[in-house]
């Protein structure tokens, strides 16, 4: 027959059967580029990761260049700057907690008392003190201000003018607290103390919290948070260029 192919099969002794099968064999599949490698995460996240993969023979330190913005407290590294095929980055950063966010604290939010006693109450772990702190959230939900207001106000023949306002609140909530709660990601709870600041609209009373103590542990651990991270990577990798921005 016109389409009848010899086919040699050379048999290792001892073969006692053969299969022979027909048909197309599977298509080879095209190389793919690797996959874009682009991580974020905490501020540690740049150490831990040239500490894992500095021998791993994925990049050269003198391929690399690491970006340093202390005012967002973040850090990137590139690897592999000149080479597309392999280009990739790691950044870490350092992020507030969700529970410190969840308070507003030093962001003049204003919040009204049976809103933020439900807040204190679903988070009872913040408190050292759990019986005070539910006293805290009784308090708030039954709120009570005494608000004296003087206002004086008159005018002379000569011109001259008096025009004074005076407030004064006088409530059963106490003018500080103290919570136990982590400021950043991946940090421990520390105590922190809250002050209540009043603000009046006729009659109604909302608060907004401040905390000089939580605003002086933030600026304070930037720049140490950078550096000691700064310090170990040029321990790990002391080629890699370091950038600040």
């Amino acid at each position: 027959m016109e389409n009848d192919k010899q086919i040699v099969i050379n048999a290792a002794e001892g073969t006692t059967e053969i299969v022979v099968r027909e048909g197309q064999a599977a298509k080879v599949l095209d190389p793919k580029a690797p996959l874009a490698y682009n991580v974020n995460g905490l501020i540690g996240s740049v150490t831990e990761y040239l500490r894992k993969r500095i021998d791993a023979g994925q990049f050269e330190q003198k391929n690399c260049t690491l970006y340093v913005n202390r005012e967002d407290v973040k850090m990137t590294l590139i690897f592999n700057e000149r080479d597309e095929y392999n280009k990739g980055s790691v950044s870490g950063e350092l992020r507030l907690h969700p529970d410190f966010e969840a308070l507003m604290i030093n962001r003049n939010y204003a919040w009204v008392p049976m809103e933020l006693a439900q807040l204190m109450k679903m988070h009872r772990y913040w408190f050292t003190d759990r019986t005070e702190g539910m006293k805290l959230v009784s308090t708030l939900m039954n709120y009570k201000a005494d608000i004296t207001q003087k206002v004086e106000q008159s005018a002379e023949a000569n011109g001259g003018r008096t025009d004074n306002f005076a407030q004064v609140v006088n409530s059963n909530l106490p003018q500080s607290i103290t919570l136990n709660l982590p400021i950043f990601k991946g940090a421990g709870a520390q105590p922190i103390e809250i002050e209540f600041f009043a603000k009046v609209n006729g009659r109604e009373v909302e608060f907004v919290l401040l905390s000089p103590g939580a605003n002086e542990a933030l600026e304070a651990y930037r720049d140490a948070a950078i550096d000691k991270e700064l310090e170990e990577i040029r321990k790990i990798a002391p080629e890699i260029a370091i950038i600040e921005q």
